[in-house]
């Protein structure tokens, strides 16, 4: 069998809380600075990691009086009560999937902070399925750089080219390919349109990722 790991994606590819984080993040800097954001800085989350969100903001706002981990952490302690208030929602085929993939190795890489992470995954129920997970504060370079998809190889104890990467986003899709893995799309949570085009293969859901799929591979 090639494929050996599995490192999936967080947002966009098992659960929608883009729109939870931006409003997260809005409130958090509202109450925090009084900056009001607006919806094209909402928008930029989308697929993006916290150092891209973070350099964006300065670009429109001016240097903020919050280091990036200050706006991280304010945002995951707003996020608790955004998810109280706006729910969170889980992807087709998310948590099966996961599931019946767990006879792999299993890793999250996520342009989210660990505390993100950790919210998410106990949304979705799997705290307890992924081996590993690579966030924001692991790697020195965010996706589209193979950065974390290499480290959590690594920590998987697999060779990158014997891992099967699941991803939504164009600059994950790159990440994952630089790294050496084997890709696949999923246009389920593809929200923000992105090209997935330089995938592997392209799943419709990910009631469509089942082990025969994967041993196919």
């Amino acid at each position: 069998m090639r494929i050996r790991g599995i490192l999936f994606d967080l947002d966009g590819t098992l659960l929608d809380s883009e729109r939870q984080s931006a409003e997260a993040m809005a409130r958090a800097l509202w109450s925090g600075l009084g900056i009001e954001i607006g919806q094209s800085e909402r928008d930029f989350i989308i697929g993006r990691s916290w150092v891209d969100i973070y350099e964006n903001l300065c670009r429109v706002h001016g240097p903020l009086a919050w280091a990036r981990d200050q706006l991280i952490a304010a945002t995951a302690a707003e996020r608790v009560q955004v998810f109280a208030d706006l729910g969170v929602d889980i992807l087709p085929g998310a948590q099966a999937a996961v599931e019946r993939l767990r006879r792999f190795p299993l890793a999250v890489v996520t342009g989210s902070s660990r505390v993100e992470a950790a919210q998410a995954l106990a949304a979705l129920g799997l705290r307890d399925a992924f081996a590993a997970v690579v966030a924001s504060e692991d790697v020195a370079r965010s996706k589209p750089a193979p950065d974390g998809y290499l480290a959590a190889a690594a920590a998987l104890g697999v060779d990158p080219s014997a891992c099967l990467v699941i991803e939504d986003s164009q600059a994950g899709i790159a990440a994952g390919l630089a790294a050496g893995a084997v890709v696949v799309a999923v246009e389920a949570g593809n929200f923000a349109l992105h090209d997935q085009s330089a995938a592997h293969h392209v799943l419709a859901t990910l009631d469509q990722l089942t082990v025969d799929f994967v041993r196919r591979l």
